[in-house]
């Protein structure tokens, strides 16, 4: 029998609840009052209501480009409904199962949940409006990618808006004090990692992530160093390939001698204000730290670069992170006017603005030659990485239920035991992949039936 039977009958309940949803919102449809009901073009005037999701820390900047909308379309009203970030898949599935009306006309919906609310028919496909709109090539590559993955279909279901990148920060002047290149390959990576370390002077050249969020960045630092190119080969999972057990096994040796012991316990903001407390000449987090470590060390004490290609001069393969975008619901009666405002908010100048207020990679192109994009070097070199052609985006599978369960509570103690030596990493990677494996199989004979 296998050591996760009581996973595996986890997800088979969870699975089964979908099924009986879906059956019941199918049902419902057919009734006309259901979420999945197909709403209309109407005359491209009057109300529609969008939801934002992420309410109150993005509420100022969306209050300005509803105003700016408005001023240009006054025969549309935008009404605001912010959802705290928390709370908004949530607000999603119990609006879809209490029909239409309860929808908004637009939303902001990230790739972490979209498939289930592709699943649940809640929103219309909007690449042919794309096509046929300003934003046809305007749209960066990488996101437009993980879009259409986290969908599960050809179709994409959102109008990419932002995205976040791993990046590797590091202190500029303690490179350049030590003469040292940055860590533009992973060479480099782990000469800086050891020669910035003197344990005697509680200096160290990086900083892991041992306890909250460790498995998210564990992947990152394994596909970028292996190259490997597709988290799938066929129906099994390729964390456990050679080529990725190895880069772990590289990965987790900083620990305790190029890195301080205290990571073993480290969330995102330990492992931040670790490096910020100026004992660590290298991080690896997205952009979201950007403006720590610039308050910190100021503009030129510290720089990131895109996570350094597998091979010295090759192409990038980069693990996707979550990208938000503007979904239309198929329940709006105003699809006309809601349309005009995601084509508003998707905007080169808009955008742009939404973007730098969330600190934040822009989605439209044009974006990348802004005031602000080349002031903030870090973000202008993610954004150029995502929408190189060469690069390749490992899509993690954010549709299957139990991802979040699996890359957290499940998989993160192992990561502990595996950076204390209780562990090896191909034992690590084999008991992920296990997992992923039974969860995948598990999604694609639901998918079937």
């Amino acid at each position: 029998m296998s050591t996760h039977t009581s996973r595996r009958t986890r997800v088979r309940t969870l699975l089964a609840l979908g099924v009986s949803a879906s059956l019941a919102l199918t049902a419902t449809a057919c009734g006309g009052g259901a979420g999945t009901e197909a709403g209309s073009e109407g005359d491209g005037k009057g109300e529609i209501v969008f939801w934002d999701n992420n309410g109150g820390v993005r509420t100022e900047v969306w209050k300005k480009i509803i105003a700016e909308f408005e001023k240009e379309n006054p025969d549309i009203d935008v009404e605001y409904v912010g959802i705290p970030i928390a709370d908004v898949q949530s607000k999603y599935d119990t609006a879809i199962q209490g029909g239409g009306d309860s929808l908004p006309d637009v939303g902001m919906v990230g790739t972490a949940y979209l498939a289930n609310m592709v699943a649940q028919g809640a929103l219309d496909p909007v690449t042919d409006r794309i096509e046929d709109s300003p934003l046809k090539g305007k749209l960066v590559k990488g996101m437009v990618d993980s879009v259409r993955a986290a969908g599960g279909e050809e179709e994409l279901f959102t109008v990419p808006t932002s995205a976040n990148q791993g990046v590797l920060w590091y202190r500029t002047k303690l490179f350049d004090e030590a003469g040292l290149e940055p860590p533009t390959s992973w060479e480099n990576f782990y000469k800086a990692a050891e020669e910035l370390t003197d344990k005697g002077k509680n200096r160290f050249g990086f900083t892991i992530r041992g306890g909250a969020g460790s498995i998210a960045q564990a992947l990152e630092m394994m596909y970028a160093q292996s190259g490997i190119d597709s988290f799938w080969e066929g129906d099994k999972t390729t964390v456990n390939a050679p080529g990725n057990v190895e880069a772990l096994e590289k990965y987790v040796a900083l620990y305790d001698k190029a890195t301080p012991k205290a990571d073993l316990n480290n969330d995102f903001t330990k492992m931040v204000a670790t490096f910020t407390g100026g004992e660590v000449g290298m991080l690896q987090h997205n952009l979201g730290s950007y403006t720590d470590h610039v308050k910190a060390f100021g503009e030129d004490g510290v720089d990131g670069l895109p996570m350094p290609p597998s091979s010295e001069g090759g192409p990038r393969t980069l693990v996707s992170n979550p990208v938000d975008g503007l979904g239309l619901f198929k329940s709006s009666k105003n699809k006309a006017a809601a349309w005009k405002f995601i084509e508003f908010a998707a905007s080169a100048e808009m955008n742009s603005l939404w973007n730098e207020s969330a600190g934040a990679i822009p989605a439209h192109t044009d974006a990348a030659d802004d005031q602000w994009i080349t002031q903030a070097e870090p973000t202008r070199a993610a954004m150029e990485s995502l929408d190189d052609p060469k690069t390749t985006i490992v899509q993690l599978p954010y549709y299957l239920p139990d991802w979040n369960g699996i890359s957290k509570a499940d998989t993160e103690p192992n990561f502990q035991k595996l950076l204390l030596g209780q562990m090896t990493a191909k034992e690590f990677a084999d008991d992920l992949a296990e997992r992923l494996n039974e969860a995948q199989a598990e999604w694609s004979e639901q998918k079937k039936g």
